[in-house]
């Protein structure tokens, strides 16, 4: 994973996800109290983790049902739905019994909840760390918050699809080459049984795997020209590399099992069609490894090809926006009994095992070793001296209200794809970003 750690502090996903008792509930935005935790004593203080990854809810569940066996703290595992985090997170620090532990994953969320992060510096479950890179501070140089796991995303292949179709996963190393297998899987869909691109849904359950990971190729660029990785939010972009992302987004829509004008309902489940065997091509993240891996054990992941040149030395996107952090207006009672929870999840050779399967790895010195194939994948391109894609797309300025913009954008465009619609594309992402930055930082 060395490749993924050396990327320094990146702040997968705005998807609420790129994700899953005592007792655990789960909610969607807008949801009651958190229940009381059932079979525990909260004499000595309880646990509520809001959760931001909603394909890891099952394990979070099992893994707090265990704590509180062990040590009878009660553990609520609340997790917000798809993309709503931000907005069941506001939700819930309004209410009488708010999150004891929840993600503030960016420097720009830090902004906006750092008032409500303890310091986590000199803390024992800080000091399991194996790695600061995924930590962040804020200007004061308070811990704010702590990466619990790292991810990859990129391009998911199904391999044995690709060798049916006749071509090999090793001849993909550009868009060129990738655009061939593509478009031919796609022509002779009917006579292979399966196409090329699972669907490209843009509701909210799907929209952040373009507006917020595809998206990330076009900020990485900009940053790689200019030879600076960013450490804040610039004020601007300029849109050079939208050109790039049109070549791949185009070559997704209109190479998909759904055609483009049947995108902005959503109601296609891309991860069931891809473990089905329906598509040869997935665009995902390392988390879709634990769900897959039986029904496709082989499965790949390939970076963002888009046409840049020297793309052919192109990794993996990896970072986080995973990071834990314990609410400072908890009670103490609370806050201890949080801290040791995540002290006992990164240490317990049980739960780590079964927290690292569903997450991937976790950068703790006594956590469980990651077993996922795609981190694997990340490394291997970084093994053979290809540069990682850090995940720039954190800095997304006033993030909801920008990436609503580009999804009405990309949902015209996808309905009529005219030069007229494309155009209001570039101006979501290049002039959105602008007015969402100054909307923030006024």
């Amino acid at each position: 994973m060395a490749g993924c750690m050396a990327v320094g502090m990146l702040a997968g996903c705005n998807n609420g996800g790129d994700s899953g008792s005592g007792s655990t509930n789960s909610t969607a935005a807008g949801s009651t109290e958190a229940p009381a935790g059932e079979g525990g004593d909260a004499s000595k203080g309880s646990v509520y983790w809001l959760n931001f990854k909603p394909e890891s809810d099952a394990v979070l569940k099992e893994v707090a049902k265990m704590y509180t066996e062990e040590t009878k703290v009660p553990v609520n595992v609340v997790t917000a739905a798809s993309g709503k985090y931000e907005e069941t997170l506001s939700a819930e620090m309004d209410k009488s019994t708010p999150p004891t532990l929840f993600v503030i994953g960016t420097p720009e969320k830090a902004k906006q909840w750092g008032d409500r992060a303890a310091n986590l510096k000199g803390t024992k479950i800080a000091d399991e760390l194996n790695t600061d890179a995924y930590n962040v501070y804020d200007p004061d140089g308070k811990l704010v918050s702590i990466g619990y796991c790292y991810e990859a995303y990129g391009i998911i292949v199904n391999p044995d699809l690709v060798e049916k179709a006749g071509h090999k996963v090793d001849d993909i190393k550009d868009f060129a080459s990738l655009k061939t297998v593509v478009e031919d899987i796609h022509k002779r869909a009917g006579e292979l049984k399966f196409d090329a691109f699972t669907s490209c849904d843009m509701d909210d359950s799907s929209s952040w795997r373009f507006t917020g990971h595809m998206a990330n190729l076009e900020y990485f660029y900009e940053e790689k020209k200019a030879g600076k990785t960013w450490t804040e939010c610039p004020a601007t972009i300029t849109g050079e590399y939208l050109p790039n992302f049109k070549n791949l987004y185009d070559l997704c829509i209109n190479n998909s099992i759904s055609k483009p004008t049947e995108l902005a309902t959503g109601g296609h489940d891309a991860s069931t069609q891809f473990k089905e065997g329906k598509a040869a091509f997935t665009v995902q993240g390392s988390w879709e490894y634990e769900g897959m891996k039986d029904k496709i054990p082989n499965a790949k992941m390939i970076p963002y090809y888009c046409g840049v040149e020297g793309e052919d030395k192109a990794g993996l996107n990896c970072g986080t926006e995973n990071c834990w952090a314990v609410n400072s207006k908890a009670s103490a009672d609370d806050q201890a009994a949080t801290l040791d929870f995540m002290y006992w999840c990164v240490t317990n050779q049980k739960a780590s095992r079964m927290l690292v399967d569903t997450f991937g790895v976790m950068p703790y010195k006594n956590a469980a070793e990651s077993t996922n194939a795609f981190l694997k994948n990340a490394n291997d391109y970084s093994a053979a001296g290809n540069y990682v894609m850090d995940w720039a797309t954190n800095f997304q300025p006033n993030v909801d209200e920008y990436r609503k913009a580009l999804v009405s954008a990309l949902n015209a465009y996808n309905a009529d794809q005219s030069d007229k619609n494309w155009e209001q594309v570039k101006t979501a992402f290049v002039d959105g970003w602008a007015a969402q930055y100054a909307a923030v930082n006024s």
